[in-house]
């Protein structure tokens, strides 16, 4: 039996725009946000402003820096993650949500990163590309020199978890890779956080 191609993890740059297209399907991802849901104005997703959410996100990848990764499998794109400082998604680097800082001055330090958001097609789903995805967030994050690697993951030890919501990752997931609770504003939430200086 052949062993399945190994998942390689490139950053999304505007060369790479198509095959992130194909991972966000012609939905647009999650509810069509095309990954906006951390970065656009809450009133935006109601109204003819979300028809404007796969430009936007166009415009960020063709400026740069890359606002993630795009998981490959033999070719084929099979997967993303949205991974940068904090402060390139103000809604989940926001003082009221489960993902806050746990300090008012790390929301803008450039050095302190978060995974907000993966993505992974059904017939791509079980097959380890959400860990290849976050073990490539780590290697971006220490070559960008983050001192830190965020993550408020869904713990799904403490009861069902919602499928809706696995989109931020699961934090047993996280735990394998080495991530440490550091705050914990909802049960079922953690706030959890990679130190990436050793």
């Amino acid at each position: 039996m052949a062993r399945p191609a190994k998942i390689a993890c490139k950053p999304l740059t505007d060369e790479r725009w198509v095959d992130f297209c194909a991972v966000m399907g012609p939905a647009g991802g999650c509810w069509g946000c095309w990954c906006q849901y951390w970065r656009a104005p809450r009133k935006d997703f109601t109204g003819p402003a979300r028809k404007t959410f796969k430009a936007r996100m166009r415009a960020i990848v063709r400026k740069g820096p890359p606002p993630g990764l795009i998981a490959y499998r033999g070719g084929e794109p099979v997967g993303w993650i949205q991974a940068g400082p904090r402060a390139a998604t103000p809604n989940w680097n926001g003082a009221r949500r489960l993902s806050a800082p746990i300090d008012d001055a790390e929301a803008d330090d450039p050095s302190i990163w978060a995974v907000s958001c993966f993505v992974v097609p059904s017939a791509h789903r079980q097959s380890g590309v959400a860990t290849a995805l976050l073990g490539g967030a780590v290697a971006f994050a220490r070559k960008n020199r983050a001192r830190f690697l965020d993550a408020c993951p869904v713990e799904t030890a403490r009861g069902a978890a919602n499928p809706a919501s696995i989109y931020h990752g699961v934090a047993s997931m996280f735990e394998r890779a080495g991530f440490a609770v550091i705050a914990r504003r909802r049960d079922d939430r953690p706030l959890m956080r990679l130190d990436l200086r050793s």
